[in-house]
């Protein structure tokens, strides 16, 4: 019989409500206080209910919260290199108190959970961000997140499930541990090797996989994280096409066996739940997990997963779990950090590690190696993911030895060249720099010329018609361009043309709609940079004047800082530019870099005269 790898912490977690006591908290709804849940916290109450992070029970109350922040383990000793908690602000934390059961909910309103309050604090973010991640810069995603998007009290508490989360795609590659754990047993699998990613697999990952799997004598569980990864990464839906489409690549990986199916316990929507595995040594799986790109700790967390999942071995390559580089432009974790720490716990977890250097082309072999493997005479040829992202989005050629015809040609579906894609132009400046003016003229003029669908997001009457309850606070300021943000990522995910004009005086959220923005197409930054004794002069609604006599507070340019745009597509001081040739500029950038493509440049039936920026 086959013997699977036990859990962590020696059993699996079934955090559902058994069926026959379902009823029971059924009745106690109506009286319960509800959150809704983001992604990333539907993501953590998955993975609890479904035992994906045993020996968890629920969100980590505050005792093993600083355990795990100071020494990578539970209060009790267990190795946990990751703190899960719930995230809430504080007038929700205000209604509630320890003892108390709250319901989660995903965006739908359906509950997912209930939860038993344990624990609640307000944390210490720097501590958190030094402990986690090594570092407080705001480049990296997960610092960000932590800074940006958590709110600043943390619940703790025991999860009560009352169903999973309901999915409508994939289904024939979503299973619990406890489903995967199942199929290994039925096949008869009892050497298995994860391998973690969160992007389309090329040449040099089938490469990598290929000689683990043979290596070991191993079966291979293909298992992407389809939760939450990193802002400007591809969807799910494209990379799951590309997984597909890579698996015939990987006949060679593992021995035979037989084959088996089975149904997704989520899937009682109607749609087919059975499948069969198209290849017999190797099972896709998809793992619903939010990462955090907190490299060495993140790598010892994802073991700790494959572990639960009923794997014996997990392949640790090159900065796995990094997040690529910091403002200085250096890496923000060694590059093999993540297998040294990893390494160094394996004979507890009793998971093996499997390291992996970088693997490159070599020309003159005409086939895959090791960096270690390389000599001074081999010609080594690589493709880094910026230079490959590019390639993609302007329609280059992206080499055979680097990737899959069918991969590439998935990727090209989601990503067309540019010249199709939607793109948003994000205007900034002062008040009365000229925002508004041109990007009004920038709007006809591309409707003119270009026949697509364009919208325009004014400051002014974006506040009046969407934000109108919120003040000139920092945070309702951010808040308010966080809204524009998501709604011109979401005009530029249906490849039409946004153009925003607020004033967006602060670069951590223009930052923040950057990277909501360039998940979907282009995002273009024009800083209008008309200076402030210009603008005031002008001070067409007489705002500046309100706010040198003081009944205006809060005013950016006067008595609220403006934080010119640290590395802007394009700068315009509309003081010595007329609007058409601002116009100009702005269509001309666009068409070097390739989002227009016009048979007639601007000026050839534009009339030329000036006209005032105000």
């Amino acid at each position: 019989m086959t013997t699977l790898i036990q859990p962590h912490g020696g059993q699996l977690i079934n955090g559902l409500i058994p069926s026959e006591e379902i009823s029971i908290y059924q009745q106690k709804l109506p009286h319960l206080t509800s959150w809704s849940l983001n992604l990333r916290q539907l993501c953590d109450v998955e993975m609890i209910i479904n035992g994906g992070f045993s020996p968890l029970t629920g969100f980590l109350n505050q005792i093993d919260y600083e355990s795990v922040l100071s020494e990578m383990r539970l209060a009790n000793g267990t190795l946990w290199p990751m703190p899960i908690v719930l995230d809430m602000p504080q007038n929700f934390v205000e209604k509630i108190e320890l003892g108390q059961m709250i319901a989660l909910r995903d965006s739908q309103g359906v509950v997912i959970a209930l939860l038993e309050i344990q624990s609640i604090w307000q944390p210490n973010k720097q501590q958190e961000a030094l402990a986690v991640f090594a570092t407080d810069d705001l480049t990296h995603p997960g610092v960000n997140y932590l800074f940006q998007h958590t709110h600043d009290y943390y619940i703790g508490g025991r999860v009560l499930g009352m169903r999973l989360p309901i999915y409508y795609d994939f289904l024939q590659h979503r299973r619990t541990p406890a489903q995967v754990r199942e199929y290994f047993k039925i096949m008869g699998w009892e050497k298995i090797v994860a391998f973690q990613t969160r992007n389309p697999l090329h040449r040099a990952h089938a490469e990598m996989i290929k000689l683990a799997a043979s290596s070991l004598n191993a079966h291979l569980l293909l298992h992407p994280s389809v939760g939450q990864t990193k802002p400007g990464d591809f969807d799910h839906y494209t990379r799951v096409r590309c997984y597909e489409k890579l698996l015939p690549h990987l006949r060679s990986v593992g021995t035979s066996a037989k084959t088996a199916s089975f149904a997704h316990p989520t899937a009682d929507n109607g749609f087919e739940r059975e499948t069969n595995p198209p290849h017999s040594s190797i099972l896709l799986s998809l793992l619903p997990l939010a990462m955090r790109m907190a490299g060495p700790r993140e790598a010892l967390w994802h073991a700790i997963i494959r572990k639960n999942y009923g794997c014996t071995h997990f392949i640790v390559g090159r900065d796995h779990a990094g997040p690529g580089k910091n403002k200085a432009g250096e890496n923000f974790y060694d590059p093999y950090a993540a297998q040294t720490l990893t390494q160094s716990h394996q004979q507890e977890l009793e998971i093996g590690i499997v390291p992996f250097q970088e693997i490159v082309y070599v020309e003159n072999k005409r086939c895959y190696l090791p960096m270690d493997k390389v000599t001074s005479e081999d010609k080594v040829l690589s493709i880094s993911g910026t230079e490959f992202n590019y390639r993609l989005r302007n329609n280059l050629e992206i080499p055979e030895w680097f990737s899959y015809a069918e991969v590439i040609a998935e990727l090209q579906k989601s990503y067309p060249a540019r010249k199709k894609q939607g793109f948003t132009l994000f205007f900034t400046g002062l008040s009365g720099a000229g925002k508004s003016t041109i990007a009004h003229a920038l709007m006809i003029k591309l409707l003119e010329l270009t026949g697509r669908p364009v919208t325009l997001l004014d400051g002014d009457e974006f506040r009046k018609l969407m934000s109108s309850e919120l003040g000139f606070s920092k945070e309702h300021r951010d808040l308010n361009i966080r809204r524009i943000g998501f709604i011109a990522a979401n005009i530029t995910q249906h490849r039409g043309i946004a153009i925003c004009a607020p004033i967006a005086p602060y670069q951590m959220i223009r930052d923040e709609v950057r990277g909501m923005v360039e998940a979907h197409g282009g995002f273009i930054e024009v800083h209008i940079s008309t200076p402030l004794e210009t603008c005031e002069a002008r001070d067409p609604k007489g705002l500046y004047a309100k706010a040198r006599k003081g009944l205006l507070p809060n005013f950016t340019g006067i008595d609220d800082p403006y934080e010119k745009p640290i590395n802007p597509e394009l700068v315009i001081d509309a003081s010595e530019c007329s609007v058409v040739d601002a116009v100009r500029k702005v269509i001309d950038r666009l068409q070097e870099d390739g989002w227009l493509n016009m048979p007639h440049p601007l000026g050839r039936h534009c009339e030329e005269r000036t006209i005032c920026v105000k």
